[in-house]
């Protein structure tokens, strides 16, 4: 890393109010998510939605940069690898870990799970960001948060590992955006719009060929599931991965877990709402615990 980069993450990154816009639309655009991902699943399967949404995704995306005309970096060993790990952590294995969890567990409960993404992020950032130590106060926040996160898998989790495995691929998928979240801050100069773009391509290089070999090449479905694939891959993937890379590349993976504030509640209210899903007391139990770790790691 050169003095440069290290200069600029020693600085604490100032929010700006297109930052703070861009966390309310991502809150709002995440949260439902997983509702349609509910529909879309309805007549794919996971390996599918999740490779339709990244594929699409990236061809918007490499579109943008193209009609921009959006300078390409100096491409380099550590800026390939950062991008490759990137685009596996925040595309490729989250998308199919959601997908295949949803098959089992309400669209609600992944959207609960997302709520521990800032949790994952503070030990992580006390260790590679200069800037992001974790503290007293947002330790105590993480251990709060962490027995919510441990409610909301539930004993099923420790009752059998094959029981849990819905359960545990969306907190999983939880971890790898926690984890893509430092790498993209840590990541060395490249234009948003290019890098975000350059990690779809990255899923999608890594999905197309899993999806071929384990379901085939998808066919045409049911009209509503179709229509969810198309707007999984323009909404929440193709518009809120550019959003996702300008925020933390200008105020930081800490502020970019703030959206996990919404993302639950968004989550709950669409799945009870247009789903007609139940969640038992447990999972609205977990989520103050997540919540309440997280203003108290939060509070400023």
């Amino acid at each position: 890393m050169n003095s440069n980069n290290s200069a600029q993450m020693d600085r604490m990154p100032q929010p700006t109010r297109n930052d703070w816009l861009s966390i309310l639309a991502l809150g709002l655009i995440w949260g439902g998510t997983f509702m349609v991902i509910s529909v879309a699943l309805r007549g794919y399967g996971p390996l599918t939605v999740a490779c339709a949404r990244t594929t699409l995704g990236a061809v918007s995306l490499v579109l943008l940069a193209v009609a921009m005309r959006r300078t390409l970096p100096r491409w380099s060993a550590a800026l390939a690898a950062h991008v490759a790990v990137i685009g596996a952590l925040s595309t490729a294995l989250p998308f199919f870990l959601i997908s295949w969890g949803q098959q089992s567990v309400p669209s609600a409960f992944a959207g609960l799970s997302m709520a521990a993404v800032p949790l994952f992020v503070l030990p992580l950032a006390h260790v590679f960001l200069p800037d992001d130590r974790l503290t007293p106060r947002r330790a105590a926040g993480f251990s709060l948060g962490f027995a919510g996160a441990a409610m909301l898998i539930g004993p099923a989790a420790l009752q059998g590992l094959s029981a849990g495995l819905p359960q545990l691929a969306c907190v999983a998928a939880a971890l790898c955006y926690a984890i893509s979240g430092i790498l993209t801050r840590r990541c060395p100069p490249i234009d948003p719009i290019v890098l975000a773009a350059a990690t779809l391509l990255v899923g999608a290089v890594i999905l197309v060929p899993a999806m071929i070999l384990v379901e085939g090449v998808p066919e045409p479905a049911r009209p509503d599931a179709m229509l969810a694939i198309v707007a999984l891959g323009l909404i929440p993937t193709a518009l809120a991965a550019l959003l996702r890379v300008t925020v933390i590349r200008s105020a930081g993976p800490s502020f970019m877990t703030l959206t996990n504030y919404q993302v639950p509640l968004w989550s709950v209210l669409f799945g009870v709402v247009f789903l007609k899903e139940s969640l038992p007391l447990q999972f609205f139990a977990a989520l103050a615990l997540i919540l309440g770790g997280l203003a108290v790691s939060q509070r400023r």
